[in-house]
């Protein structure tokens, strides 16, 4: 995101916009190593490094939303002593151990995972009271039929003695070669693997899932697997 480099002084909370400039003037900034010497140069606040005396800047308080498209292989955590982590995937100018994913993709799951430091957003899109729903794609083995359509909207008891919701399950193809069926599922809540679980409870195994779309909000087909961008205001009021 594309901002002034004065205002985006003025947002870190330790000078008015006049302070700000007084303070580019006397060359006490530097924009990735440079002096700067003119306030309205536009910098990039999720690339760009702001030094002010010697000290990197980050932006107070301020609320951050990215879409990415998680790559399989990535964990959904602010941290792992194993693996690469989505938040590892974010060049983030202000404190990184603020953010952290809304919900969870497990490891093999790829697409639409939402990255904030806003918590009450977060708690708005994940709580089950909510009823913010979860569009996944997903390839599975065999052959899916009607009956299975029927066993998913009529919700399910898996074998620990978890209860799920109704959930819809669309059937989009069906490859007699391979033996699998492309299938869309919208769920309303997010339990541990719910999509996979749900699947081995009808005896089908899922090969391949991708998230697609949060409530309203779809993930930007532009963007590559490991790419994110921030959401723009019109996708924010989509989701909340």
């Amino acid at each position: 995101m594309y901002t002034r480099l004065d205002k985006f002084l003025s947002q870190t909370g330790k000078f008015t916009r006049a302070e700000a400039k007084k303070v580019i003037k006397a060359k006490r900034v530097r924009l990735n190593g440079e002096v700067v010497k003119d306030g309205k140069i536009k910098i990039n606040e999720d690339s760009d490094k702001i030094f002010l005396d010697g000290e990197l800047l980050a932006l107070n308080n301020k609320e951050v939303y990215y879409m990415l498209n998680k790559p399989i292989g990535v964990v959904s955590a602010t941290r792992d002593d194993k693996d690469k982590t989505v938040i590892d995937l974010i060049n983030f100018p202000g404190r990184k151990e603020d953010l952290f994913p809304v919900g969870r993709l497990d490891k093999e799951t790829t697409g639409l995972l939402i990255i904030t430091n806003d918590g009450k957003f977060a708690h708005d899109i994940i709580s089950p009271k909510k009823h913010v729903s979860k569009t996944y794609e997903a390839v599975v083995t065999g052959k899916i039929s009607e009956k299975e359509v029927k066993i998913f909207s009529q919700g399910m008891e898996l074998a620990n003695g978890d209860k799920l919701q109704p959930a819809q399950l669309d059937i989009i193809s069906y490859s007699e070669k391979d033996d699998t069926s492309k299938v869309r599922v919208i769920i309303h809540e997010g339990k541990y693997h719910q999509v996979r679980r749900m699947f081995g409870a009808v005896s089908q195994r899922v090969l391949e899932l991708d998230r697609v779309k949060i409530g309203l909000l779809e993930l930007d087909d532009t963007l590559e697997r490991g790419e994110y961008r921030e959401l723009t205001e019109e996708e924010l009021n989509l989701i909340k």
